[in-house]
């Protein structure tokens, strides 16, 4: 069976309920767990020169706070649990190639995650995360709805 899960998670409600499943999982089959959170980098939609920096280090510091924070609590319920868990924070502009690619960094045999994060406009702009996962993935991925 599985013993390493990678449990990719944003924050949001329907990722915080996959988060729960794939921990409850981990812990029925004695599973370890890796959460993590894909940051994308900061994006220039101004071309004034002074506001820019100071943006930049805004998004990068409230970015990696809300990681931080998101991490913090997938670890904290995990430890509930009694299941051995990393964090990890990558800064990607390919969430899907930044998932695929830590779950085979760190030898994840399972990646479980929501089956979207984001809803709206920004869902339709970015295409689905867990769509192109399933595409690429030769990890297999289980999908929480």
């Amino acid at each position: 069976m599985y013993k390493h899960i990678l449990i990719p998670t944003e924050g949001s409600q329907l990722s915080t309920d996959a988060l729960e499943k794939a921990l409850a999982f981990a812990k029925e089959i004695g599973a370890r767990a890796t959460a993590l959170t894909v940051i994308e980098p900061f994006h220039i939609f101004s071309t004034n020169i002074d506001q820019l920096e100071s943006t930049r280090e805004e998004y990068d510091r409230h970015s990696h706070q809300a990681a931080d924070r998101i991490l913090a609590d997938a670890a904290a319920r995990a430890r509930t649990r009694g299941i051995d868990c990393d964090t990890a924070q990558v800064t990607s502009h390919e969430p899907a190639k930044a998932i695929i690619d830590t779950a085979a960094q760190r030898g994840c045999d399972l990646i479980a995650m929501a089956s979207h994060g984001r809803e709206g406009f920004t869902a339709i702009m970015v295409g689905s995360v867990t769509m192109k996962v399933l595409a690429h993935s030769k990890t297999p991925v289980l999908v929480y709805r």
